[in-house]
Parts: C-alpha cells; sequence; structure tokens
C-alpha cells in the first residue's frame, strides 16, 4: 500500500512539473485567468495576483476615481480669508436628511499662517483652524444644504479646546450621538500643532451637545510617536465595541521637507467616554494625512491621502488593525468624510461607500486669501454597485496642471549650474 501512495505521489509531482513546464514554454498567457496561473512568474505579476483583489482595476472592489462636485448653500465672505469650512465629518442619514459637521472660522482676518504664530491673539488665527468652532448643515440630497449653526463652541479658558475646536467626527452609540473633536490649548504652530482629542454628547443630531470635559485620546508619553498630536479622531463600532482611529505627527527633522512624517493609530473603548486603550501595535497605518475609513466585508478599508511612502492608496485589512494595500488611486478626498450606511452598526459585512464630503485647501489658490472650501466627491467602493464610469483609470493632464508643478528659480538655477560643469 505504501508503496502505491509513493508512486501515487511521484505521478502527480512529475505530472505536475510537466505541466508547469510546458506552460512556461508557450509564454504568459494571452487571455489572463483569475486564478494565479501554474508557471514561474516574476515577482510584479506575482504581485498582481496576490496583493490586490483583482488583478484588473475595473474589477477590484477597492478602486475607484473620484469625482468632485460643488456643494450649494455655503457663502465664504467672498473668498478673501476671513472664513473657512473644512474636516468635514462622516455624514449620516437621521431625521429624513444628511447631517455633517465640519471646522468652521469666521473671524474679523485672515489666518496669518503657523510661521507667524507668535503674532495670533484672541482675534487674529495663526493657522486656518484656529480660533474655530464646530457647526453642522443637514441637505435633503446631499448636494444643496442647509447651514444650521454651532454645534460644539469654544469652552472657557482653561478647558481643553478653549483655543480653537476643530476636525470632529460622529459616532452613534445606543441611541446617543458623540462627536470627537481636537481640543487645542494654544495657537497652532507656536510650538507645532499640538493638541488632543475631547468629545461632547447629545440626544439628538441637532443637539443640544453637553461637553464631556475631559480629554478621552490622550498624547502619548514622552518620546512616543503621539506625545504631541492627536489629530483626526475617527470613529466606527466593530465587535461592540468602538473603534477610533486617528493620526499622529512626529519625527520631526527641520531639515527636511516636509519636516515630519504621518502615520495613523487605533485607541479601542467598551464606552464612548473612554478609557480607550491605544493599540499595542500603533501606529497601524503607515502613511495618510487624514483619516479616512469605512467598514468592508469583514474588515475595514482606508483611504491614505498625501503623505507618506503609501500614500495615494486604498488599504484594506481583515482584522481591523494590519492594513495591506489593496489599489493604486488618484485624486483623492482631502480629509474626506463619507456617508457610511453601517457605520455603526457592528457589520461584519461592510457594504461600502459611494459618496461624502472632504474640501480643498488653499480654495482662492492665493495665500493671502487662505482659506478651505467643503466639496462633495462621488466614487464606487460599494459592494452594491458597479459603475463602470468610477473605474476607468489614466486620467489625462494637460500641460497647464504639469507646469503648474514646473521648476523653481533654485532649480533652474543648479541646472544651469550642472551644464556649465559638464562643458568645462
Amino acid at each position: 500500500m505504501r508503496e502505491i501512495f509513493c508512486f501515487l505521489f511521484v505521478s502527480i509531482v512529475l505530472f505536475s512539473c510537466q505541466q508547469k513546464q510546458e506552460s512556461n514554454d508557450k509564454g504568459f498567457p494571452f487571455l489572463v485567468s483569475k486564478e494565479k496561473p501554474n508557471r514561474a512568474l516574476s515577482a510584479a505579476v506575482e504581485r498582481n495576483y496576490d496583493a490586490y483583489l483583482s488583478i484588473r482595476p475595473e474589477q477590484n472592489e477597492l478602486y475607484t476615481q473620484f469625482k468632485y462636485t460643488k456643494l450649494k448653500g455655503f457663502d465664504y465672505n467672498g473668498g478673501d480669508g476671513t472664513l473657512t469650512r473644512r474636516d468635514p465629518s462622516k455624514v449620516i442619514f437621521e431625521n429624513g436628511k444628511y447631517y455633517v459637521w465640519y471646522t468652521y472660522r469666521n473671524t474679523v482676518v485672515k489666518s496669518v499662517g503657523m510661521a507667524r504664530a507668535k503674532e495670533a491673539n484672541d482675534t487674529i488665527p495663526s493657522a486656518d483652524w484656529d480660533l474655530a468652532e464646530i457647526w453642522y448643515a443637514t441637505s435633503e440630497d446631499g448636494f444643496i444644504w442647509e447651514e444650521q449653526g454651532v454645534a460644539v463652541p469654544r469652552p472657557p479658558k482653561p478647558q481643553a479646546g478653549w483655543r480653537s475646536v476643530t476636525t470632529t467626527d460622529i459616532l452613534k452609540w445606543k441611541g446617543k450621538y458623540y462627536l470627537y473633536y481636537q481640543a487645542f490649548m494654544e495657537a497652532s504652530g507656536l510650538r507645532g500643532d499640538f493638541c488632543p482629542v475631547a468629545v461632547s454628547y447629545a440626544d439628538s443630531p441637532d443637539g443640544p451637545w453637553t461637553s464631556a470635559n475631559k480629554v478621552v485620546i490622550p498624547n502619548g508619553s514622552e518620546g512616543s510617536w503621539d506625545q504631541y498630536s492627536i489629530h483626526d479622531p475617527y470613529p466606527l463600532v466593530h465587535n461592540g465595541k468602538i473603534y477610533l482611529y486617528y493620526k499622529g505627527d512626529f519625527d520631526k527633522r527641520p531639515e527636511l521637507k516636509p519636516s515630519k512624517i504621518r502615520m495613523q493609530g487605533l485607541a479601542i473603548s467598551e464606552d464612548p467616554l473612554g478609557p480607550f486603550v491605544k493599540h499595542p501595535l500603533n501606529p497601524v497605518i503607515n502613511s495618510g494625512h487624514e483619516t479616512t475609513l469605512f467598514p468592508f466585508k469583514e474588515g475595514v478599508a482606508a483611504l491614505v491621502i498625501r503623505d507618506g511612502m503609501e500614500r495615494n492608496t486604498i488599504q484594506y485589512a481583515k482584522d481591523w488593525v494590519n492594513f495591506e494595500i489593496a489599489s493604486i488611486v488618484e485624486l483623492m478626498p482631502d480629509a474626506g468624510g463619507p456617508f457610511i450606511p453601517d457605520a455603526f452598526t457592528d457589520t461584519k459585512d461592510g457594504r461600502g461607500i459611494t459618496w461624502g464630503i472632504s474640501h480643498f485647501t488653499n480654495a482662492a489658490e492665493d495665500w493671502n486669501r487662505n482659506h478651505s472650501v467643503l466639496t462633495r466627491f462621488d466614487c464606487d467602493l460599494s459592494l452594491d454597485i458597479d459603475d463602470q464610469q468610477m473605474k476607468e483609470h489614466g486620467n489625462v493632464y494637460g500641460p497647464d496642471f504639469h507646469y503648474k508643478y514646473g521648476l523653481s528659480s533654485k532649480q533652474k538655477e543648479r541646472i544651469k549650474e550642472e551644464d556649465k560643469k559638464l562643458k568645462e
């Protein structure tokens, strides 16, 4: 019996090797199978099968284009830099309409910039998000919005957030609503962009909001990656707990530009008011300027935007902790706050997203009138629709777009010197 088993095993191995050799001899097939072929593969083609949900972008549920639409219903003081709206929350649907919360600054003068933070006072903002409150708006269709006013004002000094409350996000938990936000106690730019996270809660999305009057996500210990900045708090519900993702700025090195790197961490709690326990593997995402995540299948997907080695990617973590790149995309929404119907349902079958609100910074394209505006983005990162127009790839950018990011005077001078040395 043993001899027969050995004979069959050897025969199967030899047959498989023969097939692989024959396959290699024929060359890589013109019609590509969904399953990895039984042949030698280059590292790049191997990765195409192993790293992504599909070998083609148009068949990848976590690949999309992003399309933008100007919102109606918001005024910006003629774009003079004194009024800004930025960093929107997730969009939720309650009481037959959509809700969004965001950073709102309406100051007598425009911001002077973080580099001139020492000039800031009680009426002069340093950064675009300094001296800000959290406001909210509602909409019947997601395109036309009606601003409802302040949700969370700046608390009196010395409470956390007395200088500015910004970059909020929403949680719905057991019939109550919670707004998490950055709580500044100094003007941004004096030492950096330092702040912890605070929270307010309400029985209705229309408020009134009650401050918990405490820091719920404290800065890390001295020397740790999040010792100064806890930015972009972003709660979801998973396994009966609150999974709150956030961003940290660290490794500040003035000789480099940008001087800091940004990564994202995770803190978990069974109670919206804490205590939150930071995950031992933090940071769990090694890139990204803002936090934008949504339940997807049994795991969670993240838009990784602007900063870091893995910027401009959409990533997926089946266990909500260990993220892998699922696709490479372009024109991603800054500070995206998507509409996620199952954000708080503790789903084990996340259905994805199709739209949300994000922002454009320096909307006037003039830093002397610097302000930010809210915008709508649409996409197809949903398991329930198949919009092939959203799956197209290869946007064409014209000459003007490329020349906008052309050589600086310093670079032109360096090239001139290199050319001169070559001819000497």
